[in-house]
């Protein structure tokens, strides 16, 4: 089964820095509106992708991303049963599915995503 890069989002000190450095290289446009707190990032192509201000538990600035998993209480279960370990338990996200992050065993944060299905 294939498992699509569905979501990036990049962590920043500043929002408003990023936003005028990424959209001047790369002429995205952002929009602020649909989730609150977070900006999603327009690139022109499928892959969403998002933009938010570092959190204090978060451990660097950084990029994330998203793979498109079918269950994701299942593919965490498979992450600790391989020697990986999850930092964000599985989490809903109103009217896009469930998400959640884990650390492979080189410590690389990796996010999934369960789309709802309509």
């Amino acid at each position: 089964m294939a498992h699509p890069l569905v979501h990036w989002e990049l962590i920043v000190s500043s929002t408003e820095k990023a936003r005028n450095f990424y959209g001047k290289v790369f002429d995205w446009t952002f929009d602020d509106k649909t989730y609150p707190g977070y900006t999603l990032i327009r690139t022109g192509r499928d892959a969403g992708a998002g933009l938010m201000a570092k959190r204090s538990a978060a451990p660097a600035m950084g990029a994330n991303t998203y793979f498109e998993v079918s269950d994701v209480q299942l593919t965490l279960q498979n992450v600790i049963e391989s020697g990986g370990t999850v930092i964000v338990p599985k989490t809903e996200i109103s009217n896009l599915g469930t998400f959640a992050m884990f650390q492979d065993p080189e410590g690389i944060a990796v996010g999934v995503l369960q789309p709802l299905r309509h």
